[in-house]
């Protein structure tokens, strides 16, 4: 009986073994192959904290740039290509965005207040805590956004247009009714 036991435990013991290193060989391989695209990637822009008030960033490719906490007061980004850049918790004051892409980015905390975000895409962007009061948003594309309630009501009352690249209405891609 003894025998049979020890049997049993060393083959248990040796598939806890053989588990663990296909595991390890797993995880190796999927950091390997995970690696390489984030190895190809174009730099990225990083103005954070940055004063960069009254800028000319108009039709430049500032994909997944980092803009967190910068003053971007009067700043114009029209035709940028700011897709899944993070501009959290910047100053966007007066910022001209027309016809800027903002798909996926991270919009949140943000004072976009008297900003034109005309013809603007906001696809799949974040905008929590983010300010649009007196806002040019006659074409913008706001589909699957994360908005407040709050704000989306208040941009409901005025929105208007449809998207020349995306085809979508303004009020549709609010939700308004």
């Amino acid at each position: 009986m003894p025998l049979a036991f020890s049997n049993k435990m060393f083959k248990s013991f040796f598939r806890r073994i053989f588990s663990v290193l296909m595991i390890i060989i797993l995880a190796i391989a999927w950091v390997l192959l995970d690696a390489s695209p984030v190895l190809a990637q174009e730099s990225t822009i990083n103005h954070t904290y940055g004063d960069l008030a009254n800028q000319d960033f108009s039709h430049q490719n500032l994909k997944r740039g980092v803009f967190a906490a910068a003053n971007l007061r009067g700043s114009t980004f029209e035709g940028a290509d700011l897709s899944y850049s993070i501009l959290t918790e910047g100053i966007l004051l007066n910022a001209n965005l027309s016809d800027a892409n903002l798909t996926g980015a991270l919009v949140d905390r943000v004072t976009l207040d008297f900003a034109n975000l005309t013809n603007a895409i906001f696809v799949d962007a974040i905008a929590t805590r983010t300010r649009f009061y007196d806002t040019i948003i006659t074409g913008a594309d706001f589909s699957d956004a994360v908005i407040d309630s709050y704000q989306v009501t208040l941009m409901c009352k005025y929105a208007d247009g449809v998207n020349p690249v995306t085809g979508v209405a303004t009020r549709d891609s609010l939700g308004c009714h």
